[in-house]
């Protein structure tokens, strides 16, 4: 894998207390998100997605794809089978354990690599393409991972951000067996709550803020508003009714 070490990161100041709590919730949740995530794939979410991402892209070559955040592997496999190059990226431990289980389970190939979103080890535009969904709103310097982000893509390259924002709501416990979020633990919901609450990026207006920054750093930016309509398809899984933003970002 092609590093080098990471430059300065333009005044950003790693909080280890909270970097160490988000890992540790995600880490509990990693067994369930996983479950959730395979019902997604294998049902009629998964060709959904898989065609809006193909629609994003726009090639059929293949590409270098950094899937950060990968969670379970969703992207990433959904990604592979479509012919590329794929490594994902979590802080958490346990949801790579997941991840790598997934995509071999799925007879696909990518790599996977824990690693902070916001202090990436790769290159500089090391990839043609980095994704990510439902993570931005978890992250404590949301600017910083941008940053970074923008740094490992190529000139030309793409930025694939799917997101809502969660800091206009509080979530709560979910005993509807239908809901993506069933029977998660009370405990769980309220130290969701608190740590929401304590990250900047909840108190932004989604997406606006997202696409100024993204111009700011000097790329060309283009919104879908709400994409669940278009991905959120299977009458089996109730999905949070907030929208689904999609920013695709191109590096000039």
């Amino acid at each position: 894998m092609n590093t080098k070490p990471l430059a300065p990161l333009h005044g950003y100041r790693p909080n280890p207390q909270l970097n160490k709590q988000i890992e540790s919730y995600w880490d509990m949740r990693s067994a369930d998100f996983s479950k959730l995530r395979l019902k997604e794939l294998t049902g009629p979410c998964g060709p959904a997605w898989s065609a809006l991402l193909a629609g994003k892209l726009e090639t059929d070559k293949p590409l270098k794809i950094l899937d950060i955040g990968t969670g379970a592997g969703f992207f990433a496999i959904l990604l592979s089978q479509q012919g590329h190059e794929v490594t994902g990226i979590d802080m958490s431990g346990d949801m790579l354990h997941q991840a790598k289980q997934n995509v071999l389970a799925a007879g696909c190939h990518a790599e996977f690599v824990r690693m902070n979103a916001q202090e990436l080890s790769f290159a500089d535009a090391a990839f043609d393409v980095v994704i990510s969904r439902n993570l931005t709103w978890t992250l404590p310097d949301v600017m910083q991972a941008y940053r970074e982000w923008y740094r490992v893509l190529k000139k030309g390259g793409r930025l694939l951000n799917f997101d809502s924002d969660y800091g206009l709501i509080t979530f709560s416990r979910k005993d509807e067996q239908k809901d993506v979020h069933a029977n998660i633990k009370e405990e769980l919901v309220t130290e969701c709550n608190e740590i929401k609450d304590e990250l900047r990026i909840s108190t932004h207006r989604r997406p606006q803020w997202d696409a100024q920054f993204l111009q700011d750093l000097g790329m060309q930016v283009t919104i879908d508003d709400d994409i669940a309509p278009l991905v959120h398809v299977d009458p089996d899984m109730h999905f949070d009714t907030l929208p689904l933003f999609g920013l695709n970002a191109q590096k000039l």
